[in-house]
């Protein structure tokens, strides 16, 4: 059985269940030895980054790491496309995400417990998040794959911080057709919706209790 490292609301530990879901694999959770970024924890995982996954003895850090590693090593249902061109957009999308839509989302998270809130940053990130937004329609090709893909999997939980983050911080976040379109696809997924069954009272139970 595999074993993966993860705090419970993090957003990449669940973008690694969805994607553990979908594969159908067995795993068990563990909370990082001596909490996340501590001494104890980088013995075992050197980056500290999580989630953190443990394969026998390969210890491998970071959701697209593991994403690919477990894609190669079980590799029914396939979660990259065959083709090496839709592969390759397929990786391209999950970059974006990784590294443009959710760092935008993330900035904003000191701000749910701040007394007072910094007008001018969340109106900045909420003009970031809607130009990300915006770019991910232009990138998205219809008609959509019926099959959960590798750079599905994190969007489906950005889009609840997003929601969330708007309805607290009144972000005015405009959502395309085809991005809404593509939202509701996505979360017909079985191991998307299960992922969100649990995530999403969670997430709203913790924004109430930290909000200020």
């Amino acid at each position: 059985m595999l074993t993966i490292y993860t705090i419970l609301l993090n957003l990449y530990c669940a973008k690694l269940r969805i994607f553990l879901r979908h594969k159908e694999l067995e795993w068990q959770e563990l909370m990082p030895p001596g909490g996340y970024g501590s001494v104890e924890y980088k013995k075992r995982v050197p980056s500290g980054n999580l989630p953190a996954l443990i394969d026998g003895d390969l210890v491998l850090a970071d959701s697209e790491s593991i994403a690919e590693y477990l894609n190669e090593k079980f590799l029914i249902p396939a979660m990259l496309p065959l083709n090496i061109s839709d592969r390759a957009k397929c990786r391209e999308l999950s970059r974006f995400h990784d590294t443009r839509l959710e760092p935008a989302v993330r900035k904003l998270f000191p701000e749910i417990s701040a007394n007072p809130r910094d007008l001018q940053l969340c109106q900045i990130q909420a003009t970031e998040i809607n130009t990300r937004i915006n770019q991910l329609a232009s990138m998205l090709k219809p008609p959509f794959s019926n099959g959960l893909m590798l750079s599905d999997c994190g969007f489906a939980i950005t889009f609840c911080w997003i929601e969330a983050l708007n309805s607290l911080l009144d972000l005015k976040i405009t959502w395309p057709k085809l991005v809404s379109n593509w939202r509701i696809q996505l979360e017909a997924h079985s191991a998307v919706s299960m992922e969100l069954t649990s995530y999403r009272p969670l997430l709203t139970q913790w924004i109430t209790q930290n909000a200020a």
